[in-house]
């Protein structure tokens, strides 16, 4: 075939061709100092740009006070914008730090090993990283992830979900059937 005819083809096959949908993601910022505007957010701005490295499209960025109410009220809007939605903070134990609660409230279901495996890597790092309370959850077809609010943390704890969050998005579209791996 020759080299017009290739392009003709696959040009042909592109139109046919779905578009790419890139997987949308919304990170939100839980802080009371960054919500008053007396600290930048260093976090949210970390969690944005490895997300953005990982090809996801972050359609919202947003910082909200460490309020129950004011953060369940987000993580819902947040869940019908984007698929993946990312907190940043909240996720110790202060009495302010609500962040697991609110998105507990909000969840359809827990993903509890996505929690234990961000804490797990994160022992790598720090001992500390075992006092996180961060949770992982599913609200219709999206995904809330808690990381924690330093951006070391954040960016660790992102990053050992990451690698597991496709195929859980893939299920929540309906996509269900799984390819046999080579081993088998």
């Amino acid at each position: 075939m020759t080299k017009d005819r290739n392009a003709e083809r696959t040009a042909r096959e592109d139109e046919r061709a779905p578009a790419h949908t890139p997987l949308t993601a919304a990170v939100i910022t839980v802080s009371d100092s960054c919500a008053q505007g007396l600290r930048n957010d260093t976090s949210g701005e970390a969690v944005q740009n490895e997300l953005r490295s990982r090809g996801f499209d972050v359609v919202r960025r947003s910082t909200v006070a460490d309020d129950l109410r004011e953060i369940e009220d987000l993580l819902r809007h947040a869940a019908r914008e984007a698929r993946l939605v990312v907190t940043t903070g909240g996720t110790g134990i202060s009495a302010r730090d609500v962040t697991p609660e609110a998105t507990l409230a909000v969840c359809d279901r827990v993903l509890e090993g996505v929690g234990e495996l961000m804490r797990s890597e994160g022992r790598r790092e720090t001992p500390l990283a075992v006092l996180s309370r961060a949770i992982c959850g599913t609200r219709g077809t999206s995904v809330i992830l808690n990381v924690p609010g330093s951006p070391a943390g954040a960016v660790s704890s992102l990053r050992a979900a990451l690698p597991v969050l496709p195929h859980v998005l893939d299920l929540l579209s309906g996509k269900t059937e799984h390819e046999p791996r080579e081993n088998q």
